[in-house]
């Protein structure tokens, strides 16, 4: 059995909780953000910040994505949309394209997919080799190694629901006109193929999951507890990195939202 299958997809929060937990947790997330900036505390810029979301079709990366980024300002962090290559990038060494958008010292970037995708999609599709897809583990370990040594705090989540809870929110795209845009034949077509992604990403997860890189799975069988799960993961590895770069974590007392409130000017 593996980790996907240990995941425990019952875990739920109602919507007082959830938007309590939430708003606790966007608060700290924009304190340690705004520190790593060079924003607050000492003003020393500190290492970048990349996190790579990955998992299924209708999994809510990107619920999950604006829960992280939209109490940040828009100038502190960048969003990066992978799908499939470009003629020109299928000329290049399949990483060249995820180099151009790394962050810089004390920025943030958060990519939706990203080169995993040589071992998911590309590996089942057939869109490389079997020589090539193995060979790649190594080489996105290397790479990964490189950057947490040089100049990243790299977060990972894969998030994972039920065969059921896809199904349920394909119809719901399926059905809404303003997001049945999310919704093509190629998602249909590749439900049929849920256990081989399973199993490549079962593979990916435990060759790819680093002391300085590791994986965080996310339940994402209901999007509430996913959101607020995804925001406290980044938040623990903020620190986390933090402390390895020899940064003083803020207290997080000093990010808690004041009860008192200003009064006016006039």
């Amino acid at each position: 059995m593996g980790v996907l299958d240990k995941l425990d997809l019952s875990q739920r929060l109602d919507r007082e909780e959830y938007e309590r937990k939430l708003l606790a947790s966007q608060r700290r997330l924009q304190q340690l953000r705004l520190t790593l900036g060079g924003q607050l505390g000492t003003g020393r810029v500190g290492p970048s910040i990349l996190v790579v979301m990955e998992g299924p079709d209708a999994a809510g990366k990107g619920g999950a994505i604006r829960a992280m980024v939209s109490h940040l300002d828009p100038r502190h962090y960048t969003v990066v949309n992978y799908a499939a290559p470009t003629r020109e990038e299928k000329q290049h060494h399949f990483l060249w394209r995820f180099w151009r958008d790394l962050p810089t010292m004390g920025a943030m970037s958060v990519f939706d997919r990203s080169w995993y995708g040589r071992v998911l999609v590309e590996r089942i599709e057939g869109f490389c080799t079997k020589t090539e897809w193995k060979r790649a583990y190594k080489t996105i370990e290397d790479f990964e190694e490189s950057l947490c040594t040089e100049s990243t705090i790299l977060v990972k989540m894969y998030m994972h629901l039920s065969d059921e809870e896809q199904l349920r929110r394909f119809h719901n795209r399926a059905e809404d006109p303003l997001k049945r845009w999310k919704l093509t034949e190629e998602d249909w077509r590749n439900r049929e193929k849920n256990r081989e992604y399973e199993a490549a990403a079962e593979e990916m997860i435990e060759r790819t999951g680093t002391k300085l890189a590791p994986w965080d799975i996310i339940p994402a069988e209901q999007k509430r507890y996913a959101r607020v799960a995804a925001v406290d993961t980044l938040v623990r590895r903020l620190e986390e990195g933090m402390r390895r770069w020899g940064m003083e974590v803020p207290n997080i007392a000093e990010a808690t939202v004041q009860k008192t409130p200003v009064k006016s000017a006039d």
